[in-house]
């Protein structure tokens, strides 16, 4: 696995091999990290933000033979997960934003909108068969969201944690997820989804709402939590590919990016 411009995690990272876009869509315009060839795929950050990590889960995904489309939802692009009042901050800020929902149970955020309407740019651009969707922790239920663009064929839930209220709550309405149920059935496709076991954001009641609701195709994994790798920014387990991952051969959590890869390489590579 490669490295960042600058590998030390808990560094800035500057992104300077990613082409910085400023990309307007249905009216809003939002900053997207674009870099590599192939298929696309939307990697969607979890809170704080781009931070390296998130960044280099992104490199993966590029290196694997993608286009990776990295757009700043929120936070400061390539700043390290901060501990304390940086991540406060930030949650404050996007509980608060018109763009998240962030405490609504059984309806997705505005910000679904403009994350289709990426995906169709990013289909056109990139090519393939389809694209991909890695939502993470504040963003990972966005990947069931965007399943309702049909150009969307591989999503991914990493530790999905809306509403951060409710833990049995599924941040999106029943129609759609009726909707999402029905486009996994008929077209064979999957979606993949992981948590660890103890994570306080993403509990096992949320896996078994969105097992009812979409039934078999919906495929959790749930890691155990001698699994992941401590980090300071994070009290218990909860990142899967970032924060939390053990960046080492055969591990749980690498085990998890492989099957990522697996999953954009089947569904979306011609």
């Amino acid at each position: 696995m490669s490295s960042a411009p600058n590998s030390a995690l808990d560094q800035h990272d500057p992104l300077t091999d990613f082409e910085a876009r400023q990309v307007s869509l249905l009216g809003s315009s939002k900053r997207v990290y674009v870099a590599g060839r192939g298929p696309a795929v939307i990697v969607m950050a979890e809170l704080p933000g781009i931070t390296p990590h998130v960044a280099r889960f992104a490199r993966w995904v590029r290196e694997a033979g993608f286009t990776v489309y990295l757009p700043s939802l929120f936070g400061k692009d390539g700043a390290p997960a901060g501990r304390n009042l940086r991540a406060m901050g930030t949650l404050l800020s996007v509980c608060v934003s018109r763009e998240f929902s962030a405490l609504a149970s059984h309806r997705s955020s505005p910000v679904a909108d403009w994350l289709r309407a990426l995906a169709r740019l990013a289909h056109s651009e990139a090519g393939g068969k389809g694209v991909g969707a890695v939502g993470m922790c504040f963003t990972g239920n966005f990947a069931v969201s965007l399943m309702l663009e049909p150009v969307v064929k591989a999503p991914v839930l990493c530790q999905p944690s809306l509403p951060l209220t409710n833990p049995a709550g599924l941040h999106a309405s029943r129609e759609e997820l009726a909707q999402v149920r029905a486009r996994l059935e008929a077209e064979d496709l999957t979606m993949l989804a992981y948590r660890f076991e103890g994570d306080p954001f993403c509990r096992a009641p949320r896996f078994e709402g969105y097992a009812a609701a979409l039934g078999p195709r919906f495929c959790p994994r749930v890691l155990e939590d001698s699994d992941a790798a401590a980090h300071p920014a994070l009290a218990h387990p909860h990142s899967v590919v970032t924060l939390n991952l053990v960046d080492d051969a055969g591990s749980p959590t690498r085990k998890a990016v492989e099957e990522i890869l697996e999953l954009f390489r089947t569904r979306l590579k011609a």
